[in-house]
């Protein structure tokens, strides 16, 4: 039985990858210091899975959990751009520092690959559309930055010491467990529990920006695929739907779920946010084999259900 380590299993999506592996028979080691993982998001599998608390920052724990693993789907991170812009120190340690401390844990456990969770943001607000991954790069915000370093660390251990990396490319991921409770939450997250409590929708801008969103079970999905796929060098793969949605018209469709006519509120722009984006994905089905099967409407509708009964939880 194969064992994957997931870093940030107890994470929004490491916990979802987690239970996907599960259901695909792999046994699992989770590592996590709950800094924003819940233990909550791994309650119906925990005896199922040998949870280690602890961070990724610390080298000596990166070893000890490395001990059998064949795959490392490395999914910790300090996530969010306006947390990173305002502890740009932070964002550093956890998620250069971090993954670095995980390449080389994997490099001397002899792991069969690591898989990267890595972001969209590394290409900036370019405004060329669809993003292709042979743009060159153009990162806005620290936590951008600090991604795109994981990548090209990932790239220099393959080249230099043989160890297979993969890096996904996440946009805007979306679904169960997604905390919309800080004030660093994922927009949809927030506009969900919006529209089960009756709230104005907070923007952020004008609402035609518009962004790939992917629904969790895409992505993890992706992540499968990757670990198993026969893959050269340490590629970069976009893992998206390849379409682009205005934050007004998610609001239509999150009204039309519901049944609902609020409004949105409207603020400020938030400083490193990106206008534009939208994935090619081309790469991920030549690659992987990847076709995403839950499309934005249903995965607003599951994630809806979801935050239903959840709301008060999170």
């Amino acid at each position: 039985m194969t064992l994957a380590l997931v870093t940030g299993g107890a994470g929004f999506i490491g916990s979802h990858l987690v239970e996907g592996l599960l259901a695909r028979g792999y046994k699992v080691r989770v590592l996590d210091n709950f800094a924003t993982g819940r233990r909550e998001n791994l309650k119906d599998v925990l005896a199922q899975i040998e949870l280690v608390e602890g961070s990724v920052t610390n080298l000596t724990t990166a070893h000890s959990v490395m001990r059998g693993v064949e795959i490392v789907f490395h999914q910790a991170a300090l996530p969010s751009v306006p947390r990173s812009v305002k502890n740009p120190l932070e964002s550093n340690a956890v998620n250069i520092t971090g993954t670095l401390n995980v390449l080389l844990a994997a490099r001397d456990a002899g792991v069969r690959r690591v898989v990267y969770a890595a972001s969209s943001s590394a290409y900036g607000d370019q405004p060329t559309l669809p993003k292709v991954e042979t743009m060159p790069p153009d990162p806005l915000s620290p936590y951008a930055i600090a991604k795109l370093a994981g990548e090209m660390y990932a790239r220099a251990f393959t080249n230099l010491y043989g160890l297979s990396t993969v890096s996904l490319r996440y946009f805007n991921v979306f679904g169960p467990r997604q905390d919309p409770t800080t004030q660093y939450a994922g927009v949809l997250a927030k506009f969900c529990t919006c529209a089960i409590t009756g709230q104005p929708y907070p923007v952020y801008g004008d609402g035609e920006q518009s962004r790939d969103f992917t629904y969790v079970t895409n992505v993890v999905e992706a992540n499968i695929l990757a670990a198993n796929a026969q893959l050269e060098g340490a590629p970069v793969i976009n893992i998206a739907c390849g379409e682009r949605t205005t934050l007004n018209q998610i609001i239509r469709i999150l009204n039309e779920l519901t049944g609902q006519n609020l409004p949105a509120h409207y603020g400020p722009e938030r400083a490193g946010d990106v206008r534009h984006s939208q994935a090619d994905i081309t790469r991920a089905r030549t690659l992987l084999g990847y076709h995403p099967t839950i499309d934005l409407r249903e995965g607003l509708r599951r994630t809806l259900e979801w935050y239903r009964t959840n709301v008060h939880a999170v």
